[in-house]
């Protein structure tokens, strides 16, 4: 599918691994036990730039936010050098949300060490979750409301660095708290919120798990991650969904992203960009802009590339 290129955007959320040289055990040997999409056998090959141009032809965007990719967690300094080196020389990613371990005690010395790098906006460390709205807990060790883990998120605030959060909608009551705690550090939620349960009662879960988290005033929202196992990505599907967290978070806090490769597994990249657009058509031209460009610029500070000193 080739869109019009008349409106320039950002994707927010993408990924690069080269399998060959660098180590992600989720993709080489590890298995993700109850993958949201099902099998994922296929992402197991190198996804570099000419790949994402490929994907993207036609439809390109203006700049691109690197997200951590599962990079082997004994040095996840060496990612970000590595997509440093690509960005220097092939110009993506425009800018890198960065991992570190926040409920280790050498946090404080990855986190400098992220920060070196100039394009490193934020920090993604997936916490400890529930697989079901039944099985969520409160004040389990490695989530949010963890002690250590809030302790290695308050550095953030001093990097002015951001947080990338994937979590499930029941599990956002711990995100509410710790946007309120750490009102300098803007929270931005992944996916969607995971809307899997497409039920009456679990999208009622899923909207009132935003509308509440969306109260704090810097938290934001990417829209991505709502293909579902086994199904075709529809736009009768997912638009609706697209326009409930848009209407909830508001249109200066919703970014475009596309997840891929991942959910190439659920859609190519010109379905993911058409279902978005036509969530946000009929909204006004400076809204639209905001939506699909100038939202992702202001959170994620896109700027030129720089070498590291």
């Amino acid at each position: 599918m080739t869109l019009a290129p008349d409106e320039p955007f950002v994707d927010a959320h993408q990924h690069f691994w080269d399998l060959g040289v660098n180590p992600y055990p989720w993709l080489q040997g590890e298995t993700v036990p109850n993958f949201r999409y099902g099998d994922y056998s296929v992402l197991r090959r190198n996804y570099l730039i000419d790949d994402f141009a490929r994907d993207t032809r036609g439809h390109a965007p203006v700049a691109t936010v690197h997200i951590e990719a599962e990079w082997d967690r004994a040095d996840p300094v060496a990612e970000t050098r590595w997509l440093n080196s690509l960005a220097q020389t092939q110009g993506r990613p425009s800018a890198i949300v960065a991992h570190a371990t926040l409920d280790h005690p050498g946090v404080a010395d990855v986190l400098a060490a992220q920060v070196a790098f100039p394009l490193v906006r934020g920090i993604r460390h997936k916490p400890v979750t529930a697989p079901s709205p039944a099985q969520a807990r409160r004040g389990l060790t490695g989530s949010m409301d963890d002690p250590q883990w809030r302790r290695g998120y308050a550095l953030l605030q001093a990097h002015g660095l951001s947080f990338d959060l994937q979590a499930p909608w029941w599990n956002l009551d711990q995100a509410t708290e710790l946007a309120h705690d750490f009102p300098q550090t803007t929270l931005i939620l992944n996916h969607t919120g995971l809307p899997v349960d497409r039920s009456d009662a679990g999208l009622r879960g899923w909207r009132a798990a935003l509308d509440t988290l969306a109260v704090q005033p810097n938290t934001a929202i990417k829209i991505s991650g709502l293909g579902q196992r086994g199904r075709p990505w529809l736009q009768q599907d997912n638009v609706p969904l697209m326009r409930d967290a848009i209407a909830i978070f508001g249109p200066s806090r919703c970014m475009f992203a596309s997840n891929f490769p991942v959910d190439s597994l659920v859609a190519d990249y010109g379905t993911l960009l058409a279902g978005f657009k036509a969530a946000i058509a009929g909204r006004p031209e400076g809204e639209r802009r905001a939506l699909l460009h100038d939202n992702a610029e202001r959170f994620y500070r896109l700027a030129p590339v720089e070498s590291v000193a």
